[in-house]
């Protein structure tokens, strides 16, 4: 069996240890991150995944509503340290990738394919997985490192008056990316026996 996308899935890895050093144009990272997404397959092809591309102070900004929508839930001057320094990890990376469903398409395939109704919600997760791993998968090819973060539903009102976001766009993930200042840290796997069942 042929191993080079195996090797690419071997070496994306969640990395917390950002910066800027990127040597990639912002039009080359936007394009390539609008195409992967593009390209990511999705349940009768409903293309439901959106993303909001921020660079710049804009990436700041996020983190910035991040931090701030957290404050109010730091219990201790410890907490709120730790807290900051953990946003101020995410602030240190190049961009962020911002990823959403579109709930007017999946409710408007419920509405047209009845018998399916139930299953079209988890049917637009897993296009966001698909999504969220193509450009991670991609950016990691490219000698970028990421990281996902899941600060929603808690950010969600403030950036979408921050970024006009559509009504309609529900926000899935938080994907951080640079430069790769430190690697990430050795992973685990656990036994393939309890993991998995081949029947011949």
């Amino acid at each position: 069996m042929k191993t080079e996308l195996l090797d690419l899935q071997k070496n994306r890895r969640t990395i917390y240890a950002l910066g800027r050093n990127v040597e990639q144009s912002q039009d080359e990272l936007a394009n390539f991150i609008k195409a992967s997404i593009k390209e990511a397959p999705s349940a009768f092809n409903s293309q439901s995944t959106r993303a909001v591309i921020l660079f710049n102070d804009n990436q700041d900004k996020v983190w910035d509503i991040t931090l701030d929508n957290l404050k109010p839930h730091l219990k201790d001057d410890d907490a709120l340290k730790a807290t900051t320094d953990k946003i101020n990890g995410f602030k240190n990376g190049y961009a962020t990738v911002l990823f959403f469903t579109d709930m007017d398409v999946v409710h408007g395939l419920e509405k047209n394919f009845p018998a399916y109704a139930d299953n079209f919600y988890d049917w637009s997760e897993q296009a966001q997985g698909n999504a969220q791993y193509a450009v991670w998968t991609g950016l990691a090819e490219n000698g970028l490192g990421a990281n996902l973060q899941h600060y929603n539903p808690l950010i969600d009102e403030d950036v979408a008056k921050e970024f006009d976001i559509p009504a309609s766009w529900r926000l899935r993930g938080e994907m951080v990316f640079g430069s790769i200042e430190a690697p990430a840290q050795a992973k685990d796997y656990m036994d393939d026996e309890d993991r998995f069942k081949v029947f011949k």
